[in-house]
């Protein structure tokens, strides 16, 4: 899978702060990409540098495998905060504006309206619009012109759970279409919904990157007993000799849980220690949330 945005060694500092250090990530063609962090991570600042809104100190962007041109910006849709439309326009008075000032043909109104399913409601002042109405109508404003990549800040950012349920079918449908969708958020449920891959910032600096089932895999805990008989410390032994497998706990009763080096499965274990004389009497995989994984790569840090 191609890169459609590649990032490089990139530092943003400000007179008394680090907002992003030595970040480097590749945003996969066809993903829906979550930037996670808390606030003041450095998710904005790294979106505002790739677009171009804001200068680096130091590193490279790459749009489409080459330097951000105009032209490659175009084919970029982005939000990084609510649009101030005007609330006595209606809705399609508001996109108008936006498409002239992004020169985006007429047609793509029609498009972005059907997209975001506000059609029947475009000739209505915006000032009667719910709150998830107006992120709605702004993510129709990012896709004018009709872009293969939308880039997102907090979409999600104030709406009640039939809004955010709405934005995440929109984010879904978009993927369904082959955009590339970039978003970074704090909801970290959400991103584990509708996300392929993500990066997790802390501080500035990334964490963990890559397809979300390999980060959840990172934490996962595998859960294994001999029989009631056996010596429990046979198994620490035995535990002790496989060399992907790490953090070893033990548990009562002569269990113990721990975690496997990435690259590696349950079913690795169980051959590892087969091939020591032991036979497993129970074996399972605990899955953690990415709330979960999320949390813990902030602690280790």
């Amino acid at each position: 899978m191609s890169a459609i945005l590649d990032i490089e060694h990139l530092t943003k500092r400000y007179a008394r702060t680090t907002a992003v250090q030595d970040l480097s990530l590749s945003v996969p063609a066809g993903s829906v990409f979550g930037l996670l962090g808390p606030n003041g991570s450095g998710k904005t600042t790294t979106l505002g540098i790739a677009l171009g809104v804001l200068h680096a100190s130091s590193g490279a962007v790459r749009w489409f495998g080459a330097a951000p041109t105009a032209e490659a910006r175009r084919r970029v849709g982005a939000l990084l905060e609510t649009p101030n439309f005007f609330p006595y326009l209606t809705a399609r008075q508001n996109l108008q504006i936006s498409a002239d000032t992004k020169r985006a043909a007429p047609a793509t109104i029609d498009a972005a309206l059907e997209t975001v399913e506000l059609a029947g409601r475009q000739h209505e002042p915006v000032r009667g619009f719910s709150l998830g109405m107006k992120q709605r109508l702004a993510l129709a404003a990012a896709l004018l012109g009709q872009p293969e990549v939308l880039v997102l800040d907090e979409p999600t950012n104030g709406l009640d759970p039939q809004g955010i349920a709405d934005v995440r079918r929109l984010i879904q449908r978009l993927s369904a279409e082959g955009r590339t969708i970039i978003l970074a958020s704090h909801l970290l449920d959400e991103v584990q919904k509708v996300c392929t891959h993500a990066a997790v910032l802390h501080q500035g600096q990334l964490r963990a990157a890559g397809p979300v089932g390999q980060i959840l895999a990172a934490t996962d805990r595998v859960h294994l007993r001999l029989a009631p008989d056996a010596d429990p410390q046979t198994l620490l032994r035995a535990l002790a000799a496989v060399p992907f497998a790490q953090d070893v706990q033990p548990a009562p009763g002569g269990a113990c849980s721990l975690a496997l080096a990435p690259g590696h499965s349950p079913a690795d274990l169980n051959r590892a220690l087969f091939a020591q004389g032991l036979a497993l009497a129970h074996l399972s995989t605990e899955q953690r949330s990415l709330e979960n994984q999320f949390l813990q790569l902030i602690q280790n840090s």
